[in-house]
């Protein structure tokens, strides 16, 4: 029994850190917020222990006092009552400043130069778009986020069909992404490494299944990525990606694009360079060659209610497939 409760704090520290956590902040938006927690919890516990260290008292003295005249209790009282009233007035006082302060952390970055990036929510997956600093051109991927470390990216972020909300714990709060309306979100990563983001409003049966990396790489090498994401699909070498692409060019270039190529749908996301993301299916599965088969087979079976139609294809057709895609990198 004793180990119970060492069990049940093990639990709860280990929700404190982690690739998705707020107790663990690695970006300045991030950061701002975790202080103003710690300030909340800090000046709430503080009064709660005041709260109840008062009753307590209250409780003894009521016991241990003898019948006394009424009329000698009234100025303890009132005196209670104005001390209780100056230490909320002062916990509201310290948690505005605070709340103030936050907002302008929040916000320091908004008149400074900035990566600007487009993030358009679908069901269930991330569209998302880079510009490029040297051409201005837009450079798409989906369901996979790189940030350079120590520099601020401004995120446009707008919704193609329902109301979805973009959040990243780990590097800035979360903001709402409302059909025909683009809300702004400032991020400015201080720690490199892998993070993950979530949709954190509900939209529709595969909400919980709207997630998506972050990777947040050193300047030089974010440049170096965003170069390579620029290019155009990688040209196709062997017999079985062969026979892949020439399958893929027909149902499957419908709905997405390959840079490159003659497949330019828009309906899913674009799979230029697919095979060099962590995650599939807004990171419902690693990216397997296996879950990548599955996934263009029976995409209901492993994500019911993903607009993606199961695309009827033979073992032989999908194993060249998926073969092909393992190509984009």
């Amino acid at each position: 029994m004793r180990r119970v409760p060492i069990l049940l704090a093990a639990l709860l520290l280990g929700g404190c850190d982690g690739i998705q956590s707020v107790m663990s902040p690695a970006g300045d938006g991030a950061a701002a917020l975790h202080d103003l927690l710690l300030l909340s919890v800090a000046v709430c516990g503080a009064i709660y222990l005041l709260v109840m260290g008062g009753l307590g008292w209250s409780l003894w003295r009521r016991r241990a006092e003898t019948v006394s005249e009424p009329a000698s209790e009234e100025p303890a009282l009132d005196r209670s009552l104005w001390v209780a009233a100056a230490v909320i007035l002062a916990g509201l006082t310290i948690l505005i400043i605070g709340s103030f302060l936050a907002d302008q952390a929040l916000f320091a970055t908004r008149g400074s130069e900035a990566l600007q990036l487009r993030v358009t929510g679908h069901q269930y997956w991330w569209r998302i778009e880079y510009r490029d600093p040297a051409t201005g051109r837009w450079i798409e991927t989906a369901n996979e986020l790189h940030l350079p470390q120590g520099r601020t990216a401004r995120v446009a972020l707008g919704s193609a069909d329902v109301i979805h909300s973009f959040w990243v714990p780990n590097v800035a709060g979360k903001i709402d992404m409302v059909p025909g309306r683009r809300n702004l979100i400032d991020l400015t990563p201080r720690r490199l490494g892998w993070f993950r983001g979530q949709c954190s409003e509900y939209c529709g049966t595969q909400h919980a299944h709207m997630a998506f990396d972050v990777k947040v790489d050193s300047p030089a090498v974010f440049d170096a990525w965003l170069m390579a994401q620029a290019r155009p699909a990688n040209a196709v070498a062997g017999p079985v990606a062969a026979r892949g692409a020439s399958v893929f060019a027909g149902p499957c270039a419908a709905c997405h694009a390959v840079r490159g190529t003659g497949a330019g749908g828009r309906a899913g996301p674009d799979l230029t360079h697919f095979a060099s993301r962590r995650s599939i299916a807004a990171g419902t599965l690693p990216m397997t060659r296996g879950n990548v088969q599955a996934w263009i087979t029976q995409p209901q079976a492993l994500k019911p209610g993903v607009p993606m139609p199961a695309v009827p294809l033979s073992p032989q057709d999908a194993d060249a497939v998926a073969h092909y895609l393992a190509t984009l990198r």
